[in-house]
């Protein structure tokens, strides 16, 4: 099952009003299975649509929702709990995905090769370096339901 609580009732600007005040956001709660990580893509994929925001740096909170939504589907299911949000706010992205488990991720280590063979472990390293190349961050915290991972990444790509 998966549940919405309403967007912000600050409507998108559009780009010519875009403020460093507008502030938008949505977010939802989910039983983490297999069949809602392309649901929750879905609909990250919709909020973004309507904000002031570069297609590249979508792309980025994009792949970033799928690959941490999917992580708590492989990694903390049994905890029956998961709750993704976005939020735009002040000329940043926000994308917030938190699960019940106890143990908060470990953060990627810095590595020279990637394991050819290697089914998994690399997918919190790719979004890190996807969203530092754009000039946001990848963080990890606990929190009141559990364990909290971040991505922050700026709302437009910053000038070359």
């Amino acid at each position: 099952m998966l549940a919405a609580t309403s967007p912000s009732p600050t409507a998108p600007p559009s780009p010519a009003s875009a403020t460093h005040h507008v502030r938008a956001f949505a977010r939802w709660a989910a039983d983490p299975t297999a069949a809602v990580v392309p649901l929750i893509r879905s609909r990250v994929r919709a909020v973004l649509g309507g904000w002031p925001i570069a297609a590249e740096i979508a792309d980025v909170l994009l792949l970033a929702v799928s690959e941490l939504t999917g992580n708590v589907v492989l990694h903390a299911a049994a905890t029956r709990r998961m709750r993704v949000g976005v939020t735009l706010r002040a000329g940043w992205l926000h994308l917030e995905v938190t699960d019940g488990a106890p143990v908060r991720p470990r953060p990627p280590l810095p590595r020279t090769e990637a394991d050819p063979d290697a089914e998994t472990g690399r997918g919190l390293l790719i979004i890190q370096l996807m969203a530092a190349e754009v000039g946001g961050e990848l963080t990890f915290a606990a929190g009141e339901f559990g364990h909290r991972v971040k991505v922050r990444v700026p709302a437009r790509t910053p000038a070359a």
